[in-house]
C-alpha cells in the first residue's frame, strides 16, 4: 500500500466517508465483474456490490492492512454473493429452461423474476483490460463470455467462488482458504469438481479462441452480411451464415430454436414478418446487435431486443436476444431509430 492509500484508509478509518469513497473507488469495477461472474446478472451484481461496500464502511475500523485492500473486499464481496446464491434461484440460459420448440405458433408467456442469465455491456468490464498485456486481455475475455457465466450458475455456491477466486483472481489455495474459512484441501477438491462441471457444460472452443480466428476483418464482414440480410428480411442469406447447431434464444420468453431448420422456420415465419433495423454492440466479449422493430402503422423503429452473438468455425452458432427492457437500459441505447 503506497502513502497516498494508507492515509485514505486512515482517514477512513476515522470516519471520514469521502476517504473511504475515494480508496473504494478503483475497485468498484472490478468488484462487479467477479459479482456478475458469481450471480449471472448485473442487476443482482449491483445489489451484492452495495451490500459489500456497505459491510465494509461498517468493518474498515478493524482493516489494518495485513493483506492488500482488494483481497479484503474479494473476501467479503464473496461471501455476500454466496448469501446472494443460498437465498435465490440460480439464473439459466433457455437451452437449460425446457427443451426448444418444434413450431412458431406459441412462444410461451414471459417469465418473469430471476430466471435468466444476463449480458454485460463491454464497457462495464473492458476498461479493466486496457493496460494489460494482450495474454491477460484475453483471459479476461474467457472469464466474462456469456457461456461460461452460465456454465458457472450450475456449480454450486462455494464450487464457483474458488474457480473464480484460483483461476480467475489467481489466489492461492491457502488465500483462497483463508477468504472463505475453510482448508486448501477442500478448496483444492472443490476447484477439481468445479473444473470438470464447467468442462461438460463449456463448448470445445471458447469465443476468444473462434473471434480471433476470424480476425476482426472476418468478423466485420460477417456482421455485415448479418445486419444485410436481416434489414432486407432475406431469408436464404440469413441462413446462410449460420452454424448446423445453431440456437435462438430470446429470454425472457422461454422459447428457443434449435438447428438451422428450426431457425430458418422461426425467422420466415415469425421474426421477418416485421421490418428491423440495426446498430452493433458489444456485451460478454462478443459482437452483438441492438435490433430495432417497426410496428404496424409507425414511421420509427423502436428497440425491441438486445442480442449477443456466439460463433463457430467462421459462422454464427448462437443468437442470444434478450427481450427484457431492464436488459437494454443497462446497454444506454436509443429508444427508437428511423
Amino acid at each position: 500500500m503506497d502513502a497516498g492509500e494508507a492515509d485514505l484508509l486512515a482517514r477512513a478509518r476515522a470516519g471520514d466517508t469521502s476517504a473511504f469513497d475515494e480508496l473504494i473507488r478503483p475497485q468498484r469495477r472490478r468488484l462487479h465483474v467477479h459479482c456478475y461472474r458469481m450471480l449471472g446478472s448485473p442487476q443482482d451484481a449491483d445489489d451484492a456490490v452495495q451490500e459489500s461496500l456497505l459491510a465494509a464502511w461498517r468493518g474498515i475500523g478493524s482493516f489494518e492492512g495485513r493483506s492488500a485492500l482488494s483481497t479484503w473486499l474479494y473476501q467479503i464481496s464473496t461471501r455476500v454473493c454466496l448469501r446472494f446464491i443460498a437465498q435465490r434461484p440460480r439464473r439459466l440460459l433457455s437451452a437449460d429452461h425446457s427443451p426448444p420448440l418444434a413450431g412458431t405458433a406459441d412462444l410461451g408467456q414471459v417469465l418473469g423474476g430471476p430466471v435468466w442469465v444476463e449480458p454485460l455491456p463491454d464497457g462495464e468490464w473492458l476498461a479493466e483490460a486496457m493496460h494489460e498485456e494482450p495474454g491477460h486481455t484475453t483471459a479476461l475475455r474467457q472469464s466474462v463470455a456469456l457461456a461460461f457465466i452460465a456454465a458457472l450458475q450450475h456449480l454450486p455456491g462455494t464450487q464457483r467462488a474458488v474457480l473464480l477466486l484460483r483461476e480467475v483472481l489467481e489466489y492461492s489455495a491457502a488465500e483462497t482458504a483463508r477468504m472463505l474459512g475453510t482448508t486448501a484441501a477442500s478448496v483444492n477438491s472443490a476447484l477439481q469438481r468445479a473444473q470438470k462441471s464447467v468442462k461438460d457444460k463449456m463448448p470445445e472452443s471458447s469465443q476468444a479462441v473462434e473471434l480471433g480466428a476470424l480476425e476482426s476483418t472476418g468478423v466485420d464482414q460477417l456482421l455485415r452480411d448479418l445486419i444485410d440480410a436481416w434489414e432486407r428480411r432475406d431469408v436464404a442469406g440469413f441462413v446462410s451464415l449460420l452454424t448446423e447447431d445453431v440456437r435462438f434464444t430470446m429470454p425472457p420468453l422461454p422459447a428457443w430454436f434449435d438447428g438451422r431448420e428450426s431457425v430458418a422456420r422461426f425467422i420466415s415465419e415469425r421474426m421477418f414478418a416485421t421490418p428491423w433495423r440495426l446498430r452493433r454492440l458489444r456485451a460478454n466479449g462478443q459482437p452483438g446487435l441492438a435490433c430495432y422493430m417497426q410496428h404496424p402503422g409507425t414511421e420509427v423503429f423502436q428497440l425491441g431486443a438486445v442480442n449477443v452473438l456466439a460463433f463457430k468455425a467462421g459462422r454464427i452458432a448462437g443468437i442470444h436476444s434478450f427481450l427484457d427492457p431492464a436488459v437494454h437500459r443497462r446497454f444506454d441505447l436509443s429508444s427508437e431509430v428511423t
